[in-house]
C-alpha cells in the first residue's frame, strides 16, 4: 500500500515533541508499507559521527537545528520513504515547508505530562539537561504545537495506546486520504 496522491510523492514525515513515539510509531508503520525508514536524528548522527547532545556542547542549538535543517532537505526529496523528525525540526520555516510540501506530515500529539514521564530517565535529550525538565517540555510544547500544526497533515493523539494501536490509527487515517 503507498498514498496515491502525486503531492505526498508516497512520503510519510511524522512530527511531534520528544517521547511522542515518531521513531517507534514511524519505524513500525515503514514495516507495514514496505517502505524505508530513516530518523533525522539518527541520520545527523550517523553523519557526524557523535551523538546530538555532542553536537549540541560545541555547536550550541543553532548549529544543530542547522545541520538538522540540511538533512530534512536533502531526505525529504526521496519519494516512498518514512521520516520521523526531530521534536525541534519545524522550528525552520524551511524544514516544515519542505515536509508539508513532499509528503503526508502526520503530529503525533501527546500532552507535556505524558512526554515527562517518557523521557524522564533520558541523558541523550540535551534540551531537557535542565533543574526543571517538566516545566521546559511545557515551554517547548507552547511553542512547538502551533508550528506541529501548522505543518500537519492529520493529528494523533498518542495518550497511552500500545504502538500496535497507534500505528493502526496512522494507517486508518491514510486510507481516509
Amino acid at each position: 500500500m503507498t498514498l496515491q496522491d502525486p503531492k505526498a510523492h508516497g512520503n510519510l514525515f511524522f512530527i511531534g515533541l520528544m517521547g511522542a513515539g515518531k521513531t517507534t510509531i514511524g519505524r513500525a508503520v515503514a514495516k507495514k508499507l514496505h517502505q524505508p525508514f530513516f530518523d533525522s536524528d539518527h541520520e545527523l548522527e550517523a553523519r557526524t559521527g557523535v551523538r546530538i547532545p555532542v553536537i549540541f556542547e560545541h555547536e550550541g542549538e543553532i548549529g544543530f537545528r542547522q545541520r538538522e535543517a540540511q538533512i530534512i532537505g536533502e531526505l525529504t526529496q526521496q519519494t516512498g520513504i518514512v521520516l520521523a523528525t526531530g521534536g525541534g525540526a519545524v522550528l525552520n520555516t524551511q524544514s516544515r515547508q519542505c515536509l508539508r510540501e513532499r509528503g503526508t506530515v502526520i503530529y503525533l500529539h501527546a500532552h507535556p505530562h505524558d512526554l515527562w514521564l517518557r523521557t524522564r530517565c533520558s541523558k541523550n535529550r540535551p534540551l531537557l539537561q535542565t533543574d526543571n525538565p517538566r516545566a521546559q517540555l511545557e515551554n517547548l510544547y507552547a511553542i512547538r504545537d502551533p508550528l506541529y500544526r501548522e505543518c500537519a497533515h492529520f493529528v494523533i493523539e498518542t495518550g497511552r495506546p500500545a504502538a500496535s494501536r497507534l500505528v493502526h490509527t496512522v494507517l486508518a487515517q491514510l486510507e481516509l486520504l
